[in-house]
């Protein structure tokens, strides 16, 4: 058996020990195969309505099977370690409340929610919604999966701590969905008390990266 995978991303770097030997077809777009199964991976940017814009456009070129949403996400509690890989058994979209099953056979639960989450807020979050993980992005590819009647997996990386002290990246998103890297950079540069917590973001993203590949990999191909 094979399939034709789409694999949904928000940002280049989190897809990049996933493709790595795979063809580039776009600014951020490579396709390739895990197993028997064709691939397309797509850093489509950061929320929803990027991630929608990018499934849509994925079903229009590739006509998909399954459906992945991939990339990396914070912690909400002790629960994973940044650096760590899981896979995600459902998803939970906080300002709906609705819920979607993935096809993982085990895994964690994932919270989406519609802005970036802050340390401040991850403890309650987790409590109130029995979460180990959230992102901004899951949500939209789950509830296009079920409304293509596609396959639907999810793999995080985590890239934060529930403790960590980072700025609010959510003020920097472009309405495409990207970081606006000059403006950002401009407001950390005077800020002095991020700069220990952005250089962990880095280290433990790279390191998420890389196990969030080969968890991604293993596991389609025993799945698919």
């Amino acid at each position: 058996m094979s399939a034709r995978v789409a694999i949904i991303a928000a940002i280049a770097g989190e897809l990049t020990p996933l493709v790595k030997g795979w063809k580039k077809t776009g600014k951020d777009e490579w396709t390739g195969r895990l197993g028997e199964n064709a691939c397309v991976a797509v850093a489509g940017g950061m929320g929803a309505a990027a991630a929608n814009r990018a499934v849509n456009a994925v079903r229009g070129s590739f006509e998909p099977e399954v459906l992945v949403s991939y990339g990396w996400a914070g912690a909400l509690s002790c629960g994973l370690k940044p650096g760590q890989a899981s896979g995600i058994t459902e998803v939970v979209h906080l300002a709906s409340g609705k819920r979607f099953e993935t096809q993982n056979p085990e895994g964690t639960r994932l919270l989406t929610l519609n802005y970036v989450a802050r340390a401040a807020d991850k403890r309650r979050l987790a409590e109130q919604n029995r979460a180990v993980l959230v992102d901004m992005e899951a949500a939209a590819v789950a509830r296009l999966a079920k409304e293509y009647r596609l396959d639907f997996y999810c793999y995080k990386g985590v890239s934060d701590g529930y403790l960590d002290d980072l700025p609010d990246f959510g003020r920097f998103i472009s309405n495409q969905g990207t970081l606006r890297m000059a403006p950002f950079l401009q407001f950390v540069a005077v800020r002095p008390w991020y700069w220990r917590s952005l250089a962990k973001l880095g280290g433990n993203s790279r390191k998420a990266a890389a196990e969030l590949a080969e968890l991604t990999r293993e596991s389609l191909r025993q799945s698919l």
